[in-house]
């Protein structure tokens, strides 16, 4: 009678094969992961900026947007009331955002335009980074 199987020593040198390969690839596999945080994140951001002057446009009425950095949210508000139209929280993203380089509101125009020029800079805490661009007549950037 013949016995089939694999012995201790075979199965022994395929675990340490499959430990190899998984403690190089855990490393690639949490920079990736990295990556796509601060990519959506600042899409997402990015989305926000584009709804506030959509938002101006349709109600014919300047819509402005507030970093809080300490609650770490982005909030959207008429201008000529501040009725607060909506909040975005990036709080458990592991996202940092920079001050944006004309301050911490961003005002869209009835006419679409943005009040002034603004560079934001998201930093994810693994050092990686994206910037979103806000140019005068409105149009939002990432880079």
């Amino acid at each position: 009678m013949r016995q089939e199987g694999y012995t201790l020593i075979e199965l022994t040198v395929t675990l340490a094969i499959i430990g190899v390969i998984s403690a190089l690839a855990i490393p690639s596999f949490a920079s990736l992961n990295a990556r796509m945080q601060i990519r959506s994140t600042a899409e997402e951001i990015a989305s926000e900026l584009r709804l506030a002057r959509q938002l101006a446009m349709t109600h014919r009425d300047r819509v402005r947007l507030s970093f809080d950095f300490e609650q770490k949210a982005l909030i959207s508000q008429f201008a000529a009331d501040d009725r607060m139209h909506h909040v975005y929280r990036y709080k458990d993203k592991g996202i940092v955002i920079d001050e944006p380089s004309a301050g911490p509101e961003i005002l869209f125009h009835p006419s679409g335009r943005s009040a002034t020029a603004t560079t934001i800079r998201l930093q994810h805490r693994d050092g990686h980074s994206v910037t979103l661009t806000v140019g005068l007549t409105g149009r939002v950037s990432k880079s």
